[in-house]
């Protein structure tokens, strides 16, 4: 097999995604209330005409007296010649921008997405656009130089937290309108806003997530719904032992290429040796600064742990990381020295944002899957890294959880698509069709080797998605995609 890293499908990719691009051109686009026309440029310098608009919502509809905030999004007007309904884009996170999403390296995706209506890239309340509320630094601080217990870790976390609630509430956030069920609500005011009988959803990751409570409380206002790397209503908290057997997966693509699994014949156990030895004797780094000047820092098992499940996400990553510990294992430390020189602030305390801080403590952990969690994490390879600081936060704010009625799963007959990566390392693919298991018109798309961002992992998967919001019938079960080599760009 040859090497896993391939570059040169992305040519590909790009002349794909022009073709897919040349539909009708707009025509009398106008703007609604709360518009303005813009010219909206890509990242890659790309401009197209849109609109900046706005709507209104209460923070917390529960309480009567709630303040209003603002919920921004760009609309993309349609192209095609028999438009449907909005279209909708939900990010990931929970606290990704729709907006920035729409300037990177999906916006070809999003362009070709007009043929089948209105194209709205969404801030979430409280993300990009739509926020206006404060980070809290906490007067907590992981120290950066000497030893801290697992333990200790997880009490300064949540010290931190309840520093920031109080902190929160100083400034007049409520911080119990952060939950993914008033964003629903949102979806519906957005819906009435824009004047459409009915909206279409386009989710991934944390975004799926919201998709599938919209297809709960409002699935008669839906039409059709597109979902990548699904997370389940009850699926915040994933299963480590699912993590593992991601492991699993991951070792027979290496195996696949022979200069990989001469490299690396056993991760796990390669794993496990440098995680013994970091709890045995953890690595004080000399780490470079920008300014020039270096400072300490005590490099132990947790961070290890930590960091491998930020880079599992993407098998490309994941292979990366691999690296990492084949360095570690010999005694080496310059790689994980120049990793961290790119993230490190010194004395930085614990931070939080309040959506994504709020978001995933509202969806929550039923008390039975909670406690297979716990279990699984006293021998899974990443312990419980891969959530925190979930479930470890999820009874710091009283009342903010939504239940367990709010996980279970939805029941509807609204088209999906789901699109789901052998190689994610954050959603499983057991875990994905679990989570729409009561949706009883799903289509579900297998990419092969594909991770957790696999929009635009290959031209087929805009062919599918096209398909798809078309009506017809998606004959495809099954994409294979090369492992592109990483991009630090």
């Amino acid at each position: 097999m040859p090497n896993l890293f391939r570059a040169p499908f992305f040519a590909g990719l790009v002349f794909a995604l022009a073709a897919c691009m040349r539909a009708e051109p707009v025509q009398h686009a106008q703007a609604i209330p709360n518009e303005t026309s813009i010219v909206f440029e890509a990242s890659d310098a790309q401009t197209t005409e849109a609109f900046q608009g706005h709507l209104m919502v209460p923070e917390n509809r529960n309480q009567p007296d709630s303040r209003l905030i603002r919920v921004e999004y760009v609309r993309f007007p349609a192209t095609g010649k028999k438009p449907g309904s909005p279209i909708v884009y939900l990010s990931g996170g929970p606290g990704g921008s729709g907006i920035g999403t729409a300037k990177g390296r999906r916006f070809p995706l999003f362009m070709a997405m007009r043929e089948f209506g209105d194209v709205i890239a969404l801030d979430q309340r409280g993300t990009g656009a739509s926020s206006d509320l404060p980070t809290c630094r906490s007067s907590q601080f992981d120290p950066d130089a000497t030893p801290l217990s697992d333990a200790d870790y997880v009490l300064r976390h949540k010290l931190a937290a309840e520093e920031c609630l109080a902190f929160w509430k100083a400034e007049e956030v409520d911080i119990y309108g952060y939950t993914t069920q008033e964003s629903v609500a949102d979806l519906e005011a957005l819906r009435t806003h824009l004047g459409a009988d009915a909206i279409s959803l386009w989710g991934i990751s944390y975004g799926s997530h919201l998709s599938l409570a919209a297809l709960k409380y409002m699935d008669d206002r839906i039409d059709r719904v597109v979902l990548a790397s699904v997370e389940g209503l009850d699926q915040t908290v994933k299963y480590p032992a699912r993590t593992d057997a991601y492991f699993d997966r991951l070792q027979a693509v290496i195996d696949a290429d022979a200069d990989l699994a001469t490299r690396y014949p056993d991760i796990k156990h390669l794993m496990r040796r440098v995680f013994a030895k970091l709890d045995a004797e953890p690595v004080l780094l000399s780490v470079p600064l920008r300014e020039g000047s270096s400072a300490p820092f005590l490099f132990e098992r947790r961070d290890l742990q930590t960091l491998t499940s930020g880079m599992i996400s993407d098998p490309q990553w994941a292979i990366l990381a691999l690296g990492i510990f084949e360095e570690l294992d010999a005694g080496g430390v310059a790689g994980i020295t120049g990793l961290m020189s790119r993230f490190l602030d010194p004395g930085a305390p614990i931070s939080y944002r309040p959506m994504s801080f709020a978001m995933d403590i509202a969806s929550g952990v039923g008390a039975a899957r909670k406690a297979e969690i716990a279990q699984q994490a006293q021998t899974a390879l990443l312990k419980d890294y891969l959530n925190f600081p979930m479930p470890q936060l999820e009874s710091v704010v009283d009342g903010l959880d939504l239940g367990d009625t709010f996980r279970e799963p939805p029941v509807s007959d609204v088209p999906v698509l789901v699109l789901s990566g052998t190689l994610d390392g954050r959603t499983y693919p057991e875990s994905q069709r679990e989570a729409v298991a009561g949706l009883q018109k799903v289509h579900i798309v297998t990419i092969e080797d594909a991770g957790h961002n696999l929009f635009m992992s290959s031209p087929e998967v805009t062919k599918v998605i096209q398909s798809f919001m078309r009506g017809d019938t998606v004959g495809v079960t099954r994409i294979k995609v090369d492992i592109p080599a990483p991009d630090f760009d």
